[in-house]
């Protein structure tokens, strides 16, 4: 027991010097320049994964400022997944939980710091995301508004389970070196990701009504009596819009083009509830 808990005090000294060679004595007995090729294939392996999964935010910190944030994230957080992949969210959990206000006095974070990395994130999610989908539930339609029953006005819309909401206060999307904001815009920021039949990521821009349409889709996806005209005629109810027949004409363009892309997959098919 004694040499076991030896072993096990060993491999925590060994993890902690690896996390904070500043702060943490190596354990007894090894060599520094051992020690020193551990030390740096885990931060480099690290700091490579982060650094290809958020290209952006990694091209807008200086490199400084960077490897303290990758160093920080190493100290203080706690991984709750062993696997590879999962490490770029348990980053962003570091910057939502950890991060704070608890920067280095030296580095100011942006404002943004979070939002992008989600942005940048996401579309590693979403890519390695599976789900079950079966095409013989599916009723893909031909004349959207025409051909009663097998389109999106009547039936009920189908969301991909391959296309996620996202909403944030900053314009994410447009930030580069050359773009970097101070203060969010006035409205939020709506986008849609999706993957297309190709398994291609791609991102939507959304405003205000065309996101607020998908949530109403989204708020009643299993409910299958609801369909594409309802959700559109709670639309004018809400806008309190002059004209409700021009929301419902482009409301059914809308909701045509999100087929197109594969945001909606169709209507189900007869007899699927």
């Amino acid at each position: 027991m004694s040499e076991r808990k030896g072993l096990l005090q060993q491999q925590h000294a060994f993890a902690a010097h690896i996390r904070d060679p500043q702060h943490a004595a190596p354990p007894a007995g090894i060599e520094d320049r051992r020690m020193g090729i551990y030390r740096e294939l885990f931060f480099n392996n690290l700091d490579s994964l982060l650094t290809d999964t958020l290209p952006v935010l990694h091209r807008l910190l200086a490199s400084a400022h960077w490897a303290s944030l990758v160093r920080d994230f190493m100290v203080k957080h706690r991984a709750h997944s062993p696997y590879f992949l999962d490490i770029p969210r348990e980053f962003l959990s570091y910057l939502e939980h950890e991060r704070g206000t608890h920067a280095p006095e030296h580095f100011r974070d942006p404002p943004f710091l979070y939002e992008l990395a989600h942005y940048e994130w996401i579309e590693l999610a979403l890519s390695v995301h599976d789900a079950e989908v079966n095409p013989d539930d599916i009723d893909l339609g031909i004349d959207l508004g025409i051909d009663i029953g097998h389109d999106l006005l009547d039936g009920h819309p189908l969301l991909s389970p391959y296309a996620w909401p996202l909403q944030y206060r900053f314009d994410v999307q447009r930030i580069r070196p050359e773009y970097q904001p101070t203060e969010p815009p006035a409205l939020p920021n709506y986008l849609r990701i999706y993957r297309d039949a190709e398994d291609v990521v791609r991102f939507l821009d959304l405003n205000p009504v065309s996101a607020r349409l998908l949530a109403l889709l989204t708020e009643h996806a299993a409910d299958p009596a609801y369909t594409g005209r309802q959700a559109l005629e709670s639309l004018c109810d809400e806008l309190q819009h002059p004209h409700p027949e021009t929301v419902m004409a482009h409301g059914a363009e809308q909701l045509r083009d999100w087929q197109v892309r594969g945001i909606i997959l169709g209507t189900p098919t007869a007899g699927v509830t």
